[in-house]
């Protein structure tokens, strides 16, 4: 994968109002593949509504600090993070 691409920090509203929280270069494509059944485990039991929320970090060492920010947060604190990043692309949105 070119190295020059950008991260992202993305979260995922799920069935049963279940958050999930992961890092990818391309949102859309990535969403697909969790909506596929080919993403995370998490997303395979709680299927991914909607992209919410999604941050740019530069590269994959921040995207993966972020994530590992925000999987320790507060439900309130994550929902307050993606309404700071709020998902305006095309997919899942």
């Amino acid at each position: 994968m070119d190295a020059t691409r950008a991260w992202f920090v993305y979260m995922l509203e799920c069935a049963g109002g279940r958050i999930y929280t992961g890092i990818a270069t391309d949102v859309p494509a990535r969403f697909e593949k969790h909506c596929c059944g080919r993403g995370a485990a998490f997303t395979r039991i709680n299927p991914p509504l909607r992209v919410m929320a999604a941050m740019p970090c530069g590269n994959r060492s921040a995207a993966t600090k972020t994530e590992s920010s925000l999987k320790k947060l507060r439900r309130p604190d994550k929902l307050l993070w993606a309404e700071q990043w709020a998902w305006a692309g095309s997919g899942g949105g």
